[in-house]
């Protein structure tokens, strides 16, 4: 009789269908299955409602628990409410005030997910991490593990996962993703999980319905908001078109709630944190055939000058760029010009659908 130890496997367990049907796909593959959700978010501070579109929350923890329950593995409520302020949401509130447009769930995956959890994988004497994650870990050209995207190109969430050190990839699986979602929910339905017609958590899970800038209210006092209004000026002829009251009400590419009665449709075109001055103009302005890629990650070799799929957001398709080494950072040269290149958001490249690595948008 064998006494070889099966491997052992720590599985992020948010509540959701997606992280549930992951960690009872590696129970039935025959692993060691451990189960943790972090706690990162007090919802009772603020007006969403739990369960609806959530992550984490205390509902969400029941679900997770039931389903830890029903397939049979340890569970665990990690509470990292204090690290998800300090790494996630402080930077977010800071971003809006200096006149970017911030990505949380990268921060969420670098400090929390694939940091704070891989401690844990550790202490916990497990060889893996799991996530409910749409991505793949395969083999590359050269033998090595690296991430790909996933088999369901509308959930793929890869763009996220650039920041991870690259040492971590051999140790993460990602169960659902060779899977499309309508097969997730089938599989979890076919199991009796309670969360297989579950709603998808949607936007920002600390900020819900109420929109990011009256979730900012909250968190900022107004004296300091008062200091970020300013003029809302016409680009490029410099005209002044109004007054605005507070730059955290705008993102690049945003047309509606400019507080303008022009009759014509207009776009915010820049931000300027230093004067607090918003810039809108005709749409033709906000393309542009090159941007500013700062604080580069790498999880695999790259080449100056290839060319790579970029993506500047994580609905956008992609596009073709060549990748060149400046004063300041690296500078993505686009094949064509891409709508609304915003700073804040991150630049995150693709080569065969491989991940190799991205950086943030600065202009």
């Amino acid at each position: 009789m064998s006494t070889e130890r099966k491997p052992r496997v720590l599985v992020a367990m948010s509540g959701g269908v997606d992280s549930s049907v992951a960690a009872a796909m590696l129970v039935e593959q025959g692993y060691d299955v451990v189960g943790a959700t972090m706690q990162v978010w007090d919802y009772s501070s603020c007006s969403i409602d739990e369960g609806n579109g959530t992550c984490c929350s205390s509902l969400d923890v029941d679900d997770a628990r039931s389903v830890a329950d029903l397939i049979g593995i340890p569970f665990y409520v990690l509470n990292c409410e204090a690290k998800f302020k300090a790494a996630v949401i402080d930077p977010f509130i800071q971003a809006y005030m200096d006149g970017q447009t911030p990505l949380p769930c990268v921060n969420c995956n670098t400090f929390l997910k694939f940091d704070h959890l891989i401690q844990k994988m550790k202490e916990l004497d497990c060889d893996y991490l799991a996530t409910g994650h749409y991505a793949q870990v395969k083999n590359d050209e050269n033998g090595k593990p690296a991430i790909y995207t996933s088999t369901d190109d509308w959930k793929d969430q890869t763009y996220f996962l650039f920041t991870l050190n690259p040492e971590i990839v051999p140790h993460l699986l990602f169960p659902i993703g060779g899977m499309k979602k309508p097969q997730v929910r089938e599989y979890a339905e076919k199991k009796g999980l309670v969360v297989a017609k579950k709603k998808d958590s949607t936007g920002i899970c600390f900020v819900g319905s109420q929109g990011y800038d009256k979730f900012i209210e909250t968190q900022v006092p107004m004296s300091e908001l008062k200091k970020k209004s300013g003029l809302l000026k016409r680009y490029p002829s410099e005209e002044i078109l109004g007054r605005h009251q507070g730059i955290h009400h705008y993102t690049y590419g945003q047309s509606r709630g400019l507080g303008l009665t022009h009759h014509e449709k207009l776009f915010v075109i820049k931000i300027d944190a230093v004067t607090n001055t918003v810039w809108v103009g005709d749409e033709e302005y906000l393309y542009s055939q090159k941007a500013l890629m700062v604080e580069p990650h790498w999880l695999t070799d790259w080449s100056q000058d290839q060319t790579y799929e970029v993506k500047i957001r994580y609905q956008h398709k992609g596009a073709l760029a060549k990748l060149k080494k400046v004063d300041g950072g690296f500078e993505l040269d686009f094949v064509e010009k891409q709508r609304a290149i915003t700073p804040g958001q991150a630049a995150v490249l693709y080569q065969n659908q491989k991940l190799v690595g991205g950086g943030w948008i600065k202009i």
